[in-house]
């Protein structure tokens, strides 16, 4: 389910609290999800009405931090951290997005964001580090496809490093 389901495809989402809170309540409470081992939410960086609704009105078993490597980024990543450390939620570890281009011609490496800001925020907030998602084009392809990189690829590295991530949050979650 998605915001994006509620509203045009061309139409900008401009609310305000009130709207947005009503929103969160529909997805959160009446949205048959059926019988969930594991619901994600993925939210915009920040610590503001949303994040902290969610953390008020949903049991949540931890919360994982999603960040590219680059310090303007991580300020954001980090003061999820301490929001989320305030309001008692733990946190299940950090994962590195774009953390790597491997260049599909000659395979060369680059580092386009940095390569080490959020393995170096996780030992500064005794944080577990999750692991890295490579930024690669057919991760964007397979999502504007609508079929996620594990299902579209699986043997491929990009598949494994998705994966391993879900493997060690399910391991932290006791699934």
């Amino acid at each position: 389910m998605s915001m994006g389901y509620l509203v045009d495809e061309k139409a900008a989402v401009v609310w305000r609290g009130l709207m947005v809170m009503k929103a969160l309540q529909q997805l959160l409470h009446e949205v048959d999800w059926g019988g969930l081992d594991v619901l994600v939410l993925d939210l915009p960086p920040g610590t503001g009405d949303t994040q902290l609704t969610i953390t008020q009105q949903v049991i949540l078993d931890g919360a994982v931090i999603v960040s590219t490597p680059q310090d303007i980024a991580l300020k954001d990543a980090v003061k999820g951290v301490a929001m989320f450390r305030k309001v008692d939620v733990p946190i299940l570890g950090m994962v590195q997005n774009m953390s790597v281009f491997i260049c599909p011609n000659c395979n060369h490496e680059t580092h386009i964001f940095g390569s080490e800001g959020v393995t170096r925020e996780c030992s500064a907030n005794n944080i577990n580090f999750l692991g890295n998602v490579p930024l690669h084009r057919s991760i964007c392809d397979d999502a504007d496809r609508g079929k996620p990189t594990v299902v579209a690829e699986p043997a491929s590295p990009r598949a494994r490093a998705f994966m391993n991530i879900a493997e060690a949050v399910g391991k932290k979650i006791g699934l």
